[in-house]
């Protein structure tokens, strides 16, 4: 066993003592708990979990002593016996286990695999450590309901998460991770800076954007609308219901109906609302005919969509039922397909290069099992993807199976503060809703031909964008996207008047200060300022006001000193025409 185990890659390894760690959690619940009832405990990333079926709800004082029972079963060093039973003897074993004999009766050979440890047995394939003093630093995190085999409709079971690694070092810089990954929560940050909200009253996965977190979108869509004309971008508008027709003809109500809201009546006629904008912009592009010499048309729209995310999945910015993607449709002859897509390319990780994103992964997704058009189309639109990525020099993986039914897909996911990836910008190749809408374009020869579809975002979805930056930033954004720039704070009352004399003076240079009149201590309005992630604090007194100066605060707590007002005034500008 030892000379088998040298052979296992770091990954293997920690699989299998993550995988032992929940065997042993399973054996310190069933030391408290005698009745449980066991369902499955996998290994996962950075950790593993098991899910129970106990008679009460657990508390986070029987997580302490589950976690002291396990290291006294670690302590013990107990060996991991395998053996191999017939169905029927496994079913006896487990009489009194109903979720492990609905998976024994799943089960295809007649003899099953089962684990002991102490007197713990589980059914289970393995493999396991040699025994239980293998397994390594280890915390119980959190207790979370999960249903069993992930049905609504069957038992809520118990599922305790925990983590594992093989040192006690690694699992502190771990816990560390998370703590800073808390800290950067979104969804908290949403709350404290005031930027977004979502109400139960107003329907779930669906965002309210408050003044400070629309302005932060707005110089964001801003920016995005400059740098589309720029680069010979039209922008567009389309409803957000259409017939159901539509979606019949593109083919999302046979590829995508899961996704997709129910009709509404109207006039007798079924509507729903879009759950993508590309068939809009096909049929603007029919008004008319095109010829070669229009080709390329880019067609821009932030256009907000709705698609159907169950409950369970739902997640602050980043799991919504409404979103609005920085959608583009690219039409073009097929000789041009390939420069579309490389400066579509180009085009995304100068967008993420802005924002403060420099890492990135890069995935290739090709054809998927349930997909439109033809494999000679798949085959010549996945080859345009990889010469692409091939002339830009740009590394990627192939992600097999996970393109979009109507074309193969490159995918950037960006990397934030802490090294998490997001799913960011999209480039999607498609033959095949040319075809379905006939999409034509009048060629040198004076014939009709098909013309290509580009589907691309490249940010993202407006409210997953928002979610990674805030988290990235930890909500201290960048001076060009922070929604007050400056706070102007009198240390009396009588300097109010000058505050606001300040503020106009920096509005009148597009900057976006505020005055805290309020009539509170210096250094608390200085200290909220800072929670705010507010860049920067101008206190103004008497000295300020005869220099026509403010004295420099920045949010890090450095002080700068008196500036005059002209100073300060050039010095964000400078930032903001950065993008610093």
């Amino acid at each position: 066993m030892t000379s088998q185990t040298e052979t296992l890659t770091k990954e293997e390894k920690l699989e299998r003592m993550r995988h032992s760690a929940s065997h042993v959690m399973a054996e310190a619940v069933q030391s408290m708990f005698p009745d449980a009832k066991f369902a499955i405990g996998p290994a996962i990333e950075d950790g593993f979990y098991y899910d129970f079926d106990l008679p009460r709800a657990l508390t986070p004082e029987d997580l302490a002593a589950i976690e002291k029972k396990m290291s006294e079963i670690v302590a013990a060093r107990l060996p991991f016996r395998h053996d191999e039973a017939a169905k029927e003897s496994a079913r006896q074993l487990f009489a009194s286990q109903p979720y492990k004999l609905e998976l024994i009766d799943e089960l295809p050979d007649e003899k099953v695999s089962i684990y002991r440890q102490g007197g713990f047995t589980d059914l289970c394939r393995g493999p396991h450590v040699s025994s239980t003093g293998e397994i390594g630093a280890f915390k119980l995190m959190s207790v979370a309901g999960a249903y069993w085999r992930g049905d609504e409709h069957r038992p809520m079971l118990q599922r305790i998460y925990g983590v594992a690694f093989e040192t006690k070092q690694e699992l502190e810089e771990h816990l560390h991770r998370l703590e800073e990954a808390a800290r950067r929560d979104h969804r908290r940050l949403g709350k404290e800076l005031d930027l977004f909200s979502i109400h139960e009253e107003g329907g779930a996965g669906l965002i309210y954007w408050h003044p400070k977190g629309a302005f932060i979108r707005k110089t964001i869509e801003d920016f995005w609308k400059d740098e589309h004309f720029k680069r010979g971008y039209d922008v567009v508008y389309i409803p957000h219901i259409a017939k159901v027709d539509l979606w019949k003809t593109s083919g999302h109500w046979n590829f995508y109906r899961e996704n997709m809201y129910s009709p509404m009546d109207i006039d007798g006629q079924d509507y729903i609302v879009k759950p993508m904008n590309c068939p809009g912009h096909i049929l603007i592009y029919k008004t008319k005919l095109r010829s070669y010499r229009d080709l390329p048309l880019r067609w821009a729209e932030l256009g907000t969509v709705y698609r159907y995310e169950r409950s369970g999945v739902l997640h602050g910015l980043t799991r919504v039922r409404g979103f609005t993607q920085d959608d583009a449709h690219i039409f073009c002859r097929p000789d041009q397909l390939e420069d579309e897509v490389a400066n579509v390319e180009e085009f995304a990780l100068f967008m993420l290069k802005t924002f403060g994103f420099t890492e990135y992964e890069i995935m290739l997704s090709t054809r998927p099992e349930k997909y439109a058009g033809t494999l000679d189309a798949w085959e010549t639109a996945t080859n345009t993807l990889v010469n692409a990525l091939e002339r830009l020099h740009l590394p990627y993986e192939i992600d097999p199976g996970e393109g979009v039914f109507y074309g193969p897909k490159i995918d950037i996911k960006l990397k934030d503060a802490l090294g998490r990836t997001w799913q960011g910008p999209t480039t999607q190749v498609d033959f095949n809703l040319p075809q379905a809408f006939d999409v034509t374009y009048v060629g040198e020869d004076g014939q009709e031909h098909r013309v290509v579809m580009v589907h691309r975002t490249v940010l993202g979805s407006m409210e997953r964008f928002m979610g990674c930056l805030i988290e990235h930033y930890a909500g201290a954004f960048p001076v060009w996207l922070s929604p007050v720039q400056a706070m102007i704070i009198p240390i009396a009352d009588r300097h109010v008047d000058y505050a606001k004399q300040v503020r106009s003076e920096l509005r009148a240079t597009g900057i976006r200060g505020e005055v805290d009149s309020r009539s509170e201590r210096m250094n608390l309005k200085i200290r909220e300022a800072q929670l705010q992630k507010i860049p920067y604090m101008l206190v103004v007194g008497d000295k300020e006001i005869a220099n026509s100066a403010a004295a420099v605060r920045l949010r890090s707590g450095e002080d700068l000193g008196p500036q005059p007002v002209a100073q300060i005034a050039a010095r964000i500008q400078a930032e903001v025409e950065a993008k610093a």
